[in-house]
Order: C-alpha cells, then sequence, then structure tokens
C-alpha cells in the first residue's frame, strides 16, 4: 500500500468515524430535548423516556431537525415557542457532545 493509499484510507476513516458521532449526537441531542419538554408537559419516569424516544424517532421523517421542531412545537402548543424550541436544540447538542466527549 502506497502512503497516498494509506492517507485516502485515513480520510476514509475519519469521515466515517466524524459521521458517526454527529448522528449520536443529534440522537442525544434529540433525547435531551424531549426530556426537557417532557418535563414541560408534566411527563416523569417511564412517560418522560418514551416521550423522549418519540422525539429521537421524530428525527428520522426527513434531513435537518425540522421534523422535531414540527413535532416539539405541536406538542409544546402554548408551553413553549418555536425560538425557544431551537434554543434549547443548540443547547442540547452542546450539552450532547459533551456527554459524548465524556463517553471516549
Amino acid at each position: 500500500m502506497t502512503t497516498f493509499d494509506e492517507r485516502e484510507s485515513a480520510f476514509e476513516n475519519k469521515f466515517a468515524h466524524d459521521a458517526e458521532m454527529q448522528f449520536r449526537a443529534e440522537a442525544r441531542r434529540n433525547k435531551l430535548t424531549g426530556l426537557w419538554a417532557a418535563d414541560l408537559l408534566g411527563k416523569t419516569g417511564d412517560a418522560a423516556d418514551a416521550y423522549a424516544k418519540e422525539v429521537v424517532k421524530a428525527d428520522f421523517e426527513e434531513p435537518g431537525e425540522e421534523d422535531v421542531v414540527r413535532k416539539l412545537v405541536a406538542d409544546l402548543d402554548g408551553k413553549a415557542d418555536e425560538a425557544t424550541i431551537r434554543a434549547k436544540l443548540v443547547e442540547k447538542m452542546a450539552e450532547a457532545k459533551a456527554q459524548l466527549l465524556e463517553e471516549i
């Protein structure tokens, strides 16, 4: 294997790793945001966990976070506006990435 091939393989591996970490961070962010929303809805324990899983599943409908925002806006009708939800997603992404880095 030449140096060029080794570098190409290393870049491909890094790309795959970065994509996996981004996916895991987004899923963790959605779960954390779902738990926040569950609290606003008065859900606790298993009901809160189940709701957080629904939020994670909502992200598989289309690329990006718009599907999650739509679900949360509809579910939190009057309890949180879209701007608050988007701000919470940003906050929870930072928290999710920090948690994942601690696990490594």
